[in-house]
């Protein structure tokens, strides 16, 4: 599935054993091999992610190359000792592990969410908040403008450091307004 990308979002339950149905689309899009085998571990700013096998393995090729870089130390144990290798259920059922649950703040339900070459699993509350925040532009680094410029910047060539200046052409979510 070379060019499979990971998009979209739906909230899911966990049921009394911490499992909860992954999207039928999220679960073709693991597949490899023959088999929908993953990893699960800590994602970014408070969220899990689950891995394909192959990026996982590219991951840990990249790693590999600053394994003894003191500075990496800390990141790479609790990156790795949180990496819990699984697969679905025939219902189509992941299951996490309750020391993640407890890492994030998991309670009843979830957000799944794909992201490029990950889905993302977030606590529904911190979700909506997250999104809500981005929308109404309350904090300072979860501003929708300047996020979409700066990643639309990277399209061509940008840095996040240079400030571009926004054209329709760069960025379909932009809108010129008369002044």
């Amino acid at each position: 599935m070379s060019g499979h990308f990971f998009s979209g979002s739906d909230v899911a339950k966990l049921d009394e054993k911490g499992r909860f149905v992954l999207p039928q689309d999220m679960r073709y899009g693991l597949v490899e091999d023959g088999k929908c085998e993953f990893v699960i571990g800590l994602g970014l700013g408070g969220c899990l992610a689950i891995y394909k096998k192959s990026v996982i393995d590219r991951i840990v090729a990249k790693f590999r190359q600053n394994q003894h870089a003191a500075k990496f130390q800390k990141f790479f144990t609790l990156f790795f000792s949180t990496l819990h290798p699984t697969e679905c259920d025939k219902v189509g059922r992941v299951s996490v592990p309750a020391t993640l649950r407890s890492a994030v703040g998991i309670g009843k339900e979830v957000v799944v969410a794909g992201v490029l070459d990950k889905i993302e699993i977030w606590p529904k509350e911190v979700y909506e908040r997250n999104l809500r925040d981005l929308l109404d532009g309350k904090s300072s680094d979860m501003n929708l403008a300047k996020m979409t410029e700066e990643a639309f910047a990277l399209l061509h060539g940008g840095e996040t450091e240079t400030t571009v200046e926004p054209t329709a052409e760069m960025n379909p979510l932009y809108f010129e307004t008369t002044k």
